[in-house]
C-alpha cells in the first residue's frame, strides 16, 4: 500500500492515546480504534508511520503490530489468550536438562537454576526438574499459581509477553520479563540455550542464522514495549 497520508499525531481521548493520520484515527484490521494505554507507546507507533516513506511496509512497524494483536486477538477473550502463555509452564523449558556432555549440564544449571529459584520465591512453587525425554508433569499448585500470574497482566502485556513466551518456551522466562528480573538479553541467552550450544559446537548455516536473527529482533522488540508500557 502506497502512503497514503501526509501528518501524523498522536491525540489523548478519555484514559486513551490514538494515533491520527491526517486527523483521523488508526484502525486495526479489524476496524477497531487504536487506542493505546501508555503515551510513549503511541508516540513510538506514530514514529513508525511516520517514518514510512512512499509505500508502507509492515515489517518496519512491529510496535503497531503489537497493538494491532492486542486490540484484534487479545482484548476479545483476555483470559484464554493469558491461559494460552501459561499452558507453557507445563513443559517448562527450564526443567528439561540434558545429562551429558558436563559442559551443557553446567551451563544450563548455571542459566536455569537462578531462574527457577526466583520464581520458587516469588510465585511460593516449585518445580519438577527431570533429564528425562518423557514428559514430567509439574505440581498442579505451581500451574495454577502461574497461570494466576498471567491472568493478572492486561491485554498489551500479554501480546507482548506471547512472543518471549513462545520464542523461548519457558512461562518462567516470560513472567521473569514482565517482572523485570530479566533483561532481553538474558532472556534470548536462557531461552535459545541449546541453540546457542549446538552453534558452538557445530557452526550455524546461513538460513538458521538469519531465523535467529528474526526471533531475537522480535524478543528485543517485545521488552522495547513493555518498557514503553511503564508509564500506564
Amino acid at each position: 500500500m502506497k502512503r497514503f497520508y501526509r501528518d501524523v499525531a498522536t491525540a489523548r481521548v478519555a484514559d486513551a492515546w490514538h494515533v491520527t493520520l491526517d486527523g483521523k484515527p488508526v484502525r486495526s484490521p479489524a476496524r477497531v480504534s487504536l487506542a493505546l494505554p501508555a503515551a510513549a507507546f503511541a508516540d513510538a507507533v506514530a514514529a513508525e508511520w511516520d517514518a514510512q516513506t512512499e509505500t508502507l511496509k509492515p515489517a518496519t512497524m512491529p510496535l503497531t503490530g503489537f497493538a494491532y494483536a492486542a486490540i484484534d486477538r487479545v482484548i476479545p477473550d483476555v483470559p484464554a489468550f493469558a491461559a494460552g502463555l501459561a499452558a507453557f509452564a507445563e513443559t517448562e523449558l527450564l526443567c528439561y536438562r540434558a545429562d551429558r556432555p558436563p559442559a551443557l549440564v553446567a551451563r544450563q544449571a548455571a542459566e536455569w537454576d537462578p531462574l527457577l529459584t526466583w520464581a520458587r520465591r516469588r510465585y511460593d512453587i516449585d518445580f519438577v526438574v527431570t533429564t528425562s525425554i518423557v514428559h514430567a508433569a509439574q505440581p498442579s499448585a505451581t500451574l495454577a499459581r502461574l497461570a494466576t500470574a498471567f491472568t493478572a497482566f492486561d491485554a498489551f502485556r500479554l501480546a507482548v509477553l506471547h512472543p518471549v513466551v513462545t520464542i523461548c518456551g519457558s512461562a518462567v522466562i516470560g513472567l521473569a520479563i514482565a517482572e523485570r528480573h530479566l533483561d532481553a538479553a538474558g532472556a534470548w541467552t536462557a531461552g535459545q540455550l541449546d541453540e546457542l550450544w549446538q552453534a558452538e559446537q557445530w557452526g550455524t548455516d546461513p538460513l538458521a542464522a538469519a531465523a535467529a536473527t528474526e526471533r531475537q529482533a522480535a524478543l528485543n522488540t517485545a521488552v522495547r514495549l513493555l518498557d514503553l508500557l511503564q508509564a500506564c
